[in-house]
């Protein structure tokens, strides 16, 4: 049985939620493939009720987003995400019978405590809900 605290956090092994989902070589570093091609692995999924509603918060990091030639923009980011969300996320809610009402994927360079701000990292968030199996992005 899971108990929702205000920010109740889930530790996600490195390839915790994707392992019944990958199969081969993207399970010996835990990265998980991605339509940029960029390499992004699973931080932590947070159960989250402080909104008054169930949101789950999937919390992923990718090394190379940014804003440089170099980097994976925003632009290529919210395919990442979305390609997420229904890869991994979808399965998660369906093997655990849950019902959020919203979730969040996010993207960092670094790791960030949940909550805590660091000017340093770049991060990029998108908001989704569920629509029978599929993720459905949701405008702040």
């Amino acid at each position: 049985m899971i108990r929702f605290a205000r920010h109740h956090i889930i530790q996600a092994a490195r390839a915790g939620l994707a392992l019944c989902l990958l199969t081969g070589p993207a399970l010996a570093d835990a990265r998980i493939p991605v339509p940029s091609g960029q390499p992004v692995e699973l931080l932590d999924v947070l159960l989250d009720t402080n909104p008054g509603a169930l949101w789950l918060r999937f919390r992923f990091m990718a090394p190379t987003i940014g804003e440089t030639a170099e980097q994976v923009g925003y632009d290529a980011a919210i395919d990442d995400m979305e390609f997420l969300c229904n890869k991994l996320v979808v399965p998660y809610v369906g093997k655990h019978e849950l019902d959020p009402a919203r979730i969040v994927i996010s993207l960092s360079d670094r790791s960030v405590e949940f909550g805590r701000s660091d000017p340093k990292a770049t991060q990029y968030f998108e908001t989704y809900r569920l629509e029978g199996a599929r993720c459905i992005w949701e405008e702040y």
